[in-house]
């Protein structure tokens, strides 16, 4: 079962998030979470395995330019996650597809999204997921 999420779920969305992005605390998550669906301009899904909530997927409505794309808004993902011992089964597919509609429903046409330059199961997901690769960069700062 695939389900929208809302400010009720942001435990259970932080629980599993920090498990992609540890570099935060789950009370952090929370709070950025809080705030996004305050916004209304994303949609949090959560996905369920015999009531045990197993994975999640975050996507957007970005304004702004995307990167290989003609058309605003664009529906985004900005990140989607399946826990050890549940990949490889279609879930994280479902995820995306609930993204996707959800960004048509919004009135996009064309759906984005990114990955770090060395995360290669990422990309592998986004080729099998039929995204087209738009560009490759290496982003530089320094301090000034």
């Amino acid at each position: 079962m695939v389900r929208k999420a809302g400010k009720q779920d942001l435990e259970i969305l932080a629980n599993l998030a920090i498990l992609m992005w540890d570099s935060h605390s789950v009370r952090e998550l929370i709070a950025d979470f809080s705030e996004i669906i305050s916004k209304g301009k994303s949609q949090f899904f959560l996905k369920y395995k015999n009531d045990i909530p197993i994975g999640f997927a975050q996507c957007s409505l970005r304004y702004d330019y995307v990167e290989g794309t003609e058309t605003t808004p664009v529906g985004y993902l900005e990140g989607i996650f399946i826990k050890d011992g549940y990949r490889n089964k279609g879930y994280a597919k479902e995820l995306l597809s609930e993204c996707e509609a959800w960004a048509k429903y919004n009135g996009c046409q064309e759906f984005a999204s990114d990955c770090e330059i060395d995360n290669i199961d990422s990309f592998h997901f986004h080729k099998a997921m039929n995204f087209t690769e738009a560009n490759r960069i290496i982003c530089f700062t320094k301090a000034l």
